[in-house]
């Protein structure tokens, strides 16, 4: 692509694209190329003037490349499903349409039809105001309705123009930065699949997903997100799909029902004909989820939301107070001028998708204003260990076999049976037979996944199982193999075990280091600092493991050897004494207990089973994200708290000062406007930038 500098400094380079016209569509796919290049923080493509740009802190040398690489006619067809771009032109356009019809309006147009035009458009808000009263409700319509039929039947067409005017400019505003954090949050929430295992030839390959086409096969297993729309040919599986119907018990999809992308497999596993491509229908079920949610809606967003009907009797009531007492029309219709609802009704669902908007910046995906309410009370916090407190990534330290096995035997049965499942021991079993150059051929049939104990299967019509030991030794009543004992005792204490039998026999062990995340002690220091009582850590390692980890970090208390129905109790008794519980976890053995806390927070690493019931989702690289998580949340109590605060403070003094006869009602309004469009700006900032 041709391209010319404009301005260059360390970091930042603005370009513009050799091209007569760049549509809105070029100007997306542009974008989303340059900020896929690795070490691009920013990237910003203006569609009108053709410029781009570029804040890196890679070499200039492969921002430049991507630049000259990029071809608009080698682009993928379908950029981001919604990239907010068209959403701005519309509203843009807009607000300048509305502002030079009120100036030409203004300028050119006679006395007498103003007037005229002033009742026409009148004639929507007094309908308004009418159904409202015909529904048995005193809202702002009503106070709206009132103050520009009294000043039309006054004869005050300018005052009554000018209140509508800004009317329609706050509702337009409203309706689009609603849109616009809606829309930046949907993006957030959408689907996030890279490959997906494409079924061919009775084979299983795994496939990026934008190669998926309509009438492919894709085949999903317990614990994963279904990547796209389509419906069941063969199995059976239990699919999590309340994130977009609201069914809090898991459905069973058998041959011929349909799937919906996005929704999770608890159990089972099927095989998936796609019917809808990748990049389709999935922000706009997410964008209607989010509008429909109550979730969304804290209990301080509620309760202030309450409070600005509740006030509208008032209004109605001061102002027959002010005529009565000053028989003066105008000072009547001030009061009308003024009310409460806009400000709040915009402001705090504003600060609410705000700090959302905020946490995903910061790689934090929140599912709801109420969890980060919940977040800045919390008093308790529950860590998984592995995956959680330790890398996400662990390594295989060493492998032990028993009886005829070898240590390439076991890792490549091991790695079979392991690879389709989304957990970090897993994911190191898969890593090393890959670094070994240990091949692991689909050799196994009738796979099971047992939650939070292990899989069992069958090779060669042997019944084969791996994962912990109470699931192989006491669940299964394996054997250590004959002669294998010395072995067996010798086994590193310090190290996690993946037990491996086959045919009744212990086959191999194979020993995980999980080392400590770096960050994880700074981590639950810094929640302590901010009022985090009660910290405690829960896994299924050992009793010598879990004690040497939570002496690292720093617990108040810790539970080894836990079953996921063990961490969900500890959840509900924590609720049950009256706490606010937060739990951490990246599994699908912490699924239960996810669900039961206060706010379930997933490792964006872990499986989706996690990710999709957690209320909060992290990054898997940096445990600190729940520090900033709770600081956004505890910022956001303290601005919807100001918010309130000052609306109710603001408001009151132009009541007042109406009432006096020191503000015209034309002022009153057009303070009223200015105030609520300020503090809805102010709801839209940063908050930890404001600390």
């Amino acid at each position: 692509m041709n391209c010319k500098i404009l301005h260059e400094c360390r970091g930042r380079i603005r370009v513009h694209v050799q091209k007569p016209r760049l549509t809105m569509a070029e100007a997306d796919l542009l974008e989303e190329r340059l900020r896929s290049v690795p070490g691009v923080t920013r990237a910003v493509v203006y569609d009108r003037t053709g410029d781009a740009v570029i804040v890196f802190q890679c070499g200039r040398e492969q921002v430049v490349t991507a630049l000259a690489s990029f071809t608009f006619e080698a682009a993928p067809q379908s950029g981001p499903e919604s990239s907010g771009r068209a959403l701005n032109r519309q509203y843009q356009e807009k607000l300048v349409g509305m502002v030079l019809a009120r100036c030409v309006q203004k300028l050119y147009f006679p006395a007498p039809l103003r007037a005229a035009w002033t009742v026409f458009r009148s004639l929507r808000f007094l309908l308004r105001g009418v159904r409202c009263l015909l529904r048995r409700k005193l809202e702002v319509e009503v106070l709206d309705a009132l103050s520009i039929g009294v000043s039309i039947v006054r004869g005050d067409f300018s005052t009554a123009a000018s209140v509508m005017f800004l009317l329609r400019l706050s509702e337009l505003l409203e309706e689009w930065t609603r849109k616009k954090s809606v829309g930046d949050l949907a993006r957030s929430l959408s689907l996030n699949v890279d490959r997906v295992w494409l079924r061919t030839g009775g084979t299983e390959v795994l496939t990026p997903i934008g190669q998926v086409r309509p009438g492919d096969e894709v085949c999903v297993r317990t614990g994963n997100v279904v990547p796209l729309d389509g419906r069941v040919v063969s199995g059976e599986a239990s699919v999590n799909q309340a994130s977009l119907t609201g069914e809090s018990v898991p459905v069973l999809k058998s041959a011929g029902a349909v799937l919906y992308a996005g929704t999770v497999v608890e159990e089972g596993e099927c095989v998936l004909r796609v019917e809808q491509q990748s990049g389709s229908g999935r922000y706009d079920q997410i964008v209607t989820m989010i509008e429909a949610s109550e979730k969304l809606k804290s209990t301080t967003e509620s309760r202030a939301l309450s409070l600005a009907d509740r006030l509208v009797p008032y209004s109605l009531l001061g102002t027959a107070v002010t005529y009565l007492l000053t028989r003066n029309a105008t000072r009547a219709i001030s009061i009308l001028m003024v009310d409460y609802s806009c400000a709040l009704k915009l402001s705090m669902p504003l600060a609410v998708l705000s700090a959302m908007r905020e946490c995903g910046a910061h790689h934090i995906t929140v599912k709801g204003g109420r969890f980060l309410e919940a977040a800045a009370r919390a008093d308790t916090v529950v860590f998984d260990k592995t995956g959680t407190l330790t890398h996400a990534t662990p390594t295989v330290a060493k492998i032990v076999p028993f009886g005829k096995w070898t240590e390439k035997d076991v890792l490549q049965v091991a790695a079979c049976l392991e690879e389709h499942y989304p957990h970090s021991m897993a994911n190191a079993v898969v890593k090393a037979a890959r670094e070994r150059g240990v091949t692991h051929d689909e050799m196994h049939s009738e796979v099971e996944y047992v939650v939070a104990h292990g899989i069992s299967s069958r090779i060669n019509g042997r019944k084969t199982v791996i994962g912990s030991q109470h699931f192989v030794f006491e669940d299964e009543g394996c054997a250590v193999p004959e002669g294998g004992q010395a072995a067996f005792d010798a086994l590193p204490a310090e190290l996690s075990h993946l037990y491996l039998a086959v045919g009744g026999e212990l086959a191999g062990v194979i020993c995980v280091a999980d080392p400590l995340r770096e960050e994880a002690a700074q981590t639950l220091r810094q929640l302590r600092e901010l009022g985090v009582s009660k910290l405690v850590m829960m896994t299924g390692d050992n009793e010598r493991t879990a004690a040497a980890i939570a002496k690292q970090v720093g617990v108040d208390q810790y539970f080894a050897e836990v079953l996921p129905e063990d961490k969900a109790r500890f959840v509900k008794e924590e609720k049950a004494a009256g706490r606010t519980v937060v739990m951490i976890g990246d599994g699908i053995n912490d699924s239960p207990a996810l669900s039961e806390a206060d706010v379930g927070v997933a490792i964006s690493g872990g499986a989706a089973i996690a990710r999709e019931i957690a209320d909060v989702t992290i990054a898997a690289d940096d445990l600190r994200e729940l520090v900033l998580l709770r600081r956004i949340a505890m910022a956001l109590q303290r601005r919807t708290s100001w918010n309130y605060r000052f609306v109710i403070g603001f408001n009151s003094a132009l009541i007042a000062l109406g009432a006096l006869g020191v503000l015209p009602p034309a002022t009153s309004a057009l303070l009223h406007n200015l105030s609520t469009l300020g503090i809805s700006v102010r709801s839209m900032t940063d908050l930890l930038g404001q600390e």
